[in-house]
């Protein structure tokens, strides 16, 4: 049977209801885009964002600051610090959550109330946590014979309270995909493995973690990217009010930040916008060997 073409209308009716996403798109997205990428690779004037000179000079001047280096090691020690550490909490506390206990629906809404929480929010209440003298956590640590820790105000402190903070922040959303995805494990598998005598920290290892795995590999590479992004948290924490910088002497500036540091307070958009594409970049080649490793031990079905 000959497939006919779609009427001239019909076409015309698709598009008219695409245009309103094509244009939302187009000037948010794709003009940002492409307008950073001509930016990156120009002298730019910043009273007319109009460009001057070509080539690749922005790139050496990255290439040759220590501040954008320190961003750039602040941002990695961030990523490795968070996203392990988070997902291994999520995984327990899912698997906890799994257990048929009473109350388990309450316990699931309250791990997931930290993701739809405002940044702003949680910063200020993990400030008055971190607080030198009336925090609730250096009151623990006095409980225990250890003296105050100035959790945000030395350069030794500050990334850990960042990724202590933004853990916290992250536990809610991976808690919930990786409980939904524990749900779609077949009970039949864990009765079978029960009849042969697997103990439970087997049936984890051989039948939970196989099963999850598409699961971990979404959580793993969502919080990879998120991680590499990171600003809201460190501006609510360290960068409000009177602090200049990110952080006691910058310990907390990120990639992020740096552009933001580098397109709004400076004027200097042309470094701005390089730098944006190489933390693009990074973040591109750390996908692709996510997908590559996930193509080894992911199973899927």
């Amino acid at each position: 049977m000959k497939r006919t073409r779609p009427g001239l209308k019909e076409t015309a009716s698709a598009y008219l209801y695409l245009l309103p996403a094509i244009i939302i798109l187009g000037v948010f997205s794709f003009y940002p885009i492409v307008r950073s990428l001509i930016l990156a690779f120009g002298e730019v004037h910043w009273l007319d964002f109009s460009v001057s000179e070509w080539g690749l000079m922005n790139f050496s001047w990255l290439w040759q600051n220590e501040r954008f280096r320190l961003a750039l090691s602040n941002t990695f020690i961030f990523v490795i610090g968070v996203v392990p550490l988070s997902i291994l909490i999520s995984l327990g506390i899912a698997t906890l959550l799994n257990q048929k206990i009473k109350g388990a629906a309450i316990f699931r809404s309250i791990y997931f109330l930290p993701f739809v929480t405002s940044t702003i929010a949680i910063a200020m209440v993990w400030s008055w946590i971190f607080n030198y003298n009336n925090g609730l956590l250096n009151y623990f640590l006095g409980i225990i014979g250890r003296g105050p820790i100035p959790w945000i105000e030395r350069p030794e402190y500050a990334m850990r309270s960042l990724i202590i903070m933004s853990i916290w922040s992250s536990l809610g959303f991976n808690i919930v995909v990786l409980l939904a995805g524990m749900q779609t494990i077949n009970k039949q598998l864990y009765l079978a493995a029960k009849v042969d005598g697997a103990p439970a920290w087997r049936r984890f290892l051989t039948i939970t973690i196989p099963m999850l795995s598409p699961s971990l590999f979404f959580v793993t590479l969502i919080g990879m990217i998120n991680s590499f992004r990171v600003f809201g948290e460190v501006y609510a924490l360290f960068a409000q009010g009177q602090q200049a910088l990110p952080g006691p002497a910058s310990s907390a500036l990120t990639v992020v930040y740096f552009i933001y540091e580098r397109f709004f307070e400076m004027r200097q958009f042309g470094r701005a916008s390089a730098a944006a594409i190489v933390l693009f970049l990074i973040i591109f080649a750390f996908t692709m060997i996510q997908f590559w490793v996930g193509k080894k031990l992911v199973h899927y079905g």
